[in-house]
């Protein structure tokens, strides 16, 4: 029986850099103290004006593509998790396949706020495992800075842009690849953090040139307790599915928009911190991306290595949780 493997990563972030001391002078007062003590973003990555998310997820996935010594046209199916896409319609993912040559594959993209590259992946392993395809590539990407009001010192000195990709491939080795996964929603909350208007509740205006609802926000303030009783429930249960401690999980790699979200989570479950590879600190919270981003840099820096046991687990606006587990 045919399994799912991730044989390959990538990433790209864009190339201007924009430390806390930008938020300084942008605010006019100290954000840079907050931003070091209680989520540790030192500094992100943004867009520039003529760069969008196409731009980022085409050159995350040369990157998968030549680390895992393929062709684009090998590529049987091409996923993009995003919530900020290239447009309303069409996809992300099409634009991508064109750019990038990937002339047989099918494309779709999926919107599970930040929990989306998870989904997308759980997505594409259950394609591989029904037996149709070999070959697919799960890209997660986020351009956030573009939906950022710069005076909302909530949302403009967090989010940040990049793309993460990673290739799953077909496989009938023994205990490799993908084991377990679990989505969970809390619809709930959905009117507590997005972007409110551009679909067809609230279209654009067109003699509107700054709306607020055009904008990210934050409307409500979520629970700090929510996300890590929710990543530990997710991450128990996939450690009871697989019959296996919770020790024996090599890397959790988890939505980083809060370091101590993250810790309070490991201690929940028990596991030492060097367990959970971060990347918010250099690169800030890049949403859909910011899992793909971590996996690639450690398996990069060597922080993983074949036959680990991976957990990836996600949650965004929705609200939306995603969890799975992989053995590279």
């Amino acid at each position: 029986m045919k399994n799912a493997k991730i044989v390959s990563s990538g990433m790209y972030v864009p190339e201007d850099i924009y430390t806390n001391a930008y938020f300084n002078e942008l605010l006019g007062e100290d954000v840079d103290t907050w931003l070091r003590e209680n989520v540790e973003i030192f500094e992100r990555r943004w867009c520039r004006d003529n760069e969008s998310t196409a731009d980022l997820c085409e050159k995350a996935a040369n990157a998968a593509l030549k680390n895992a010594g393929l062709k684009a046209s090998d590529l049987d199916l091409l996923i993009i998790a995003t919530d900020t896409p290239e447009y309303i319609s069409p996809s992300t993912a099409a634009v991508v396949q064109h750019r990038i040559g990937a002339v047989n594959a099918g494309t779709f993209d999926l919107n599970a706020a930040c929990a989306g590259f998870v989904t997308a992946t759980e997505t594409a392993a259950h394609y591989i495992k029904s037996g149709g395809l070999d070959k697919i590539m799960v890209i997660g990407a986020y351009g956030m800075s573009k939906y950022l009001d710069k005076k909302d010192k909530k949302t403009v000195t967090l989010f940040a842009d990049g793309a993460g990709a990673v290739i799953l491939t077909a496989t009938e080795e023994k205990n490799k690849g993908h084991q377990i996964g679990q989505l969970i929603s809390k619809g709930e909350y959905a009117d507590w953090m997005g972007i409110y208007a551009g679909g067809t509740k609230t279209p654009i205006d067109h003699d509107v040139i700054e709306h607020k609802d055009h904008r990210l926000k934050f409307v409500k303030k979520f629970p700090p307790e929510l996300n890590p009783q929710m990543w530990s429930m997710l991450a128990k249960q996939l450690a009871d599915q697989m019959k296996i401690d919770i020790k024996e999980v090599d890397q959790f790699l988890i939505t980083q928009i809060n370091i101590n979200a993250i810790r309070e989570t490991l201690k929940i479950l028990g596991a030492h911190e060097d367990k959970a590879y971060t990347v918010m600190h250099h690169y800030g919270y890049t949403g859909s991306a910011c899992i793909p981003m971590a996996l690639h840099k450690a398996w990069e820096n060597e922080r993983i290595k074949e036959g680990d046991t991976l957990f990836f687990i996600g949650s965004g606006g929705g609200l939306a949780f995603a969890a799975n587990a992989f053995i590279l």
